[in-house]
């Protein structure tokens, strides 16, 4: 803290939480929207590979905070469910199969290739995000939930606990897709 007029030299020098929630807001309506303009392979692959790029801190410090019926909220949840699949593969598919026998719609929603392996999992998050480019994103949305979905089912047939965080991620997911569909998540 500074004393009289120097306590709001502090203020110019930080950073203002409301214009980084706005320019979070402004990237993920230009990715998503803008991607879906473009509709090209270059940009579905740089849509792919942007945390690979800039780096999952990078997106977090923007998405992270975002709610989850935002664009910025769903691409951080979109992209932390690459993370994550692409960190774990082996558990993501053990987990997976473990559900979609019992999550029979979502299975079929989620699209993994049958048997449900590592690369079968990954393949299938990948074309989730390529997906932003070139399908509606409501799309993209509901895959991404209903994989969660499954997870979430064969993590809780598993015994492994935290089921609850990625049915939490799914619902969320579905819940935004559903707004995208309505009235289009701004």
């Amino acid at each position: 803290m500074f004393p009289g007029d120097r306590f709001f030299e502090a203020i110019e020098r930080g950073v203002d939480p409301a214009a980084v929630t706005e320019a979070a807001e402004v990237a993920a309506a230009v990715l998503v929207r803008g991607a879906r303009a473009a509709g090209d392979e270059v940009t579905a692959q740089r849509v792919l590979t942007l945390a690979d790029t800039e780096g999952m801190e990078t997106l977090a410090e923007l998405w992270s905070h975002a709610p989850a019926h935002t664009l910025a909220g769903c691409l951080w949840r979109l992209y932390l469910l690459r993370g994550w699949v692409h960190t774990a593969p082996l558990s993501a598919a053990e987990e997976y199969d473990a559900g979609h026998r019992v999550a029979e719609v979502a299975r079929v929603v989620a699209g993994v290739e049958e048997p449900p392996g590592p690369d079968e999992v990954r393949l299938m998050v990948d074309d989730v995000l390529r997906g932003i480019v070139r399908t509606d994103f409501a799309d993209v949305l509901l895959r991404a939930a209903a994989f969660a979905r499954v997870v979430a089912v064969g993590r809780a047939a598993l015994g492994r606990g935290n089921d609850t965080a990625i049915l939490t991620l799914s619902e969320q997911l579905e819940a935004a897709a559903h707004a995208e569909l309505d009235h289009g998540l701004g």
